[in-house]
């Protein structure tokens, strides 16, 4: 054991999280793989972070693991705009290249061009 990264040694390290890597981008505009809506990634959770009840309302035959990328999305469908926060598994790139037209899009985003939307700069890390 290294016990330089834990002061106490009697005590066992903390297992690291496996790492994940998001496959899409705050700005992206992507597609629901089950469901028919589209949306923009405003915000990205490396796994999951929501809650056990939103978690277990999800039917088990498509709930999706917890241990990846959730994205937040500014998302439409024929009939609305909301928010959503699906799963890396469930979401796949937009192959229309239209823009999403959700109401909250001019507080966030700055421009939609090549397929994706640019950040406002004061809300740049």
């Amino acid at each position: 054991m290294n016990h330089a990264l834990n002061s106490n040694p009697s005590t066992p390290n903390p297992l690291a999280p496996p790492i994940v890597h998001a496959r899409f981008a705050i700005g992206d505009v992507v597609r629901h793989r089950l469901f028919d809506f589209r949306g923009v990634v405003f915000d990205i959770d490396p796994v999951f972070a929501n809650s056990d009840e939103w978690y277990e309302a999800i039917p088990e035959d498509v709930r999706p693991r917890k241990d990846q990328p959730f994205y937040h999305l500014l998302a439409e469908n024929a009939d609305s705009s909301y928010l959503a926060y699906v799963s890396q598994q469930n979401l796949i790139g937009d192959p229309d290249g239209d823009p999403v037209d959700h109401p909250a899009i001019a507080g966030l985003f700055e421009d939609y061009r090549d397929g994706r939307y640019r950040l406002r700069r004061e809300h740049r890390h």
